[in-house]
């Protein structure tokens, strides 16, 4: 079994202060929180952006700015950007995360970002878009410019969807999935399982539990051979009615599961060459 890959969503785009004081929006409070994951042990830090009053932007500057500063405090870890940005957002805006240079890492553009395969209900009137055709474009311009996708699921069905886009080009192997449940699919074990066994050998997976679903979610992942995301952008919560004081609290508590359960923690290092990235060279 290979070693755990833990992954921090340090803010999301929708979550708030009002939620928790914790959550990052400024440059300095967003590299405040990945170096409080990296330091738990996070190897992924899974990245939006916000303004410094808290609202979701794709704009490739900000991005910059906070890569910047996280590469600083987190000099190996692996930035994943997102593409997803905040529900309403054109293809284009979105695709911005994938413009940054990591000139840290001597690189053009992000070693990772997220790739959405499919549209999601998140409630009410919020309706998160993904055409066929937003998915293609997304994955050709993510091969053209080298950055491996993370294959962001919120039901079987987006399985499907990422295979049918593999086979058309659109996504190369091996591939690496993030389910996220508790959100548009049920957050099982008999539904986890399901995911897993849908998608092809030699692929690799992570888990994100949505609110209360996180830390269980994350302990069927330590058992199964996957690896597990955790974050403000999914739980602001370390137990029932207790806010979270950072994402490095959440990531320390995963940590101390897998030690229970006799799960090593991968460094980031180990965590490029499960995902078959390249090996990093820092400048």
């Amino acid at each position: 079994m290979n070693k755990l890959i833990i992954t921090a969503a340090i803010c999301g785009a929708e979550v708030t202060k009002a939620q928790n004081p914790n959550v990052p929006y400024t440059v300095e409070e967003i590299a405040r929180e990945a170096e409080s994951a990296y330091k738990a042990g996070a190897s992924i830090i899974h990245l939006h952006v916000r303004k410094d009053d808290g609202t979701p932007t794709q704009d490739k500057n900000r991005f910059k700015e906070c890569i910047d500063a996280i590469r600083k405090l987190c000099p190996d870890a692996i930035i994943q950007p997102s593409t997803g940005g905040a529900v309403g957002m054109t293809d284009l805006e979105r695709l911005q995360s994938t413009e940054v240079e990591e000139s840290a890492l001597g690189l053009k553009h992000p070693e990772m970002a997220t790739l959405d395969c499919g549209s999601c209900n998140f409630g009410g009137d919020e309706v998160f878009i993904n055409t066929d055709n937003t998915i293609m474009n997304f994955g050709k311009i993510m091969i053209e410019r080298g950055v491996k996708p993370e294959i962001e699921v919120f039901d079987k069905g987006m399985i499907d969807i990422a295979l049918r886009m593999h086979k058309k080009g659109y996504i190369q192997a091996p591939m690496h999935f993030d389910f996220v449940l508790g959100v548009q699919m049920s957050a099982t074990a008999r539904d986890l399982a399901f995911m897993v066994d849908s998608i092809p050998q030699g692929s690799t997976w992570t888990v994100a539990g949505v609110g209360r679903n996180q830390f269980p979610m994350a302990a069927l992942a330590i058992i199964m051979g996957g690896h597990v995301r955790v974050g403000f952008e999914d739980n602001v919560y370390i137990d029932k009615g207790i806010p979270a004081e950072s994402n490095g609290q959440l990531v320390e508590k995963v940590v101390r599961i897998a030690n229970e359960l006799g799960r090593e923690i991968a460094t980031p290092a180990e965590a490029r060459a499960i995902l078959g990235l390249k090996p990093l060279h820092v400048k």
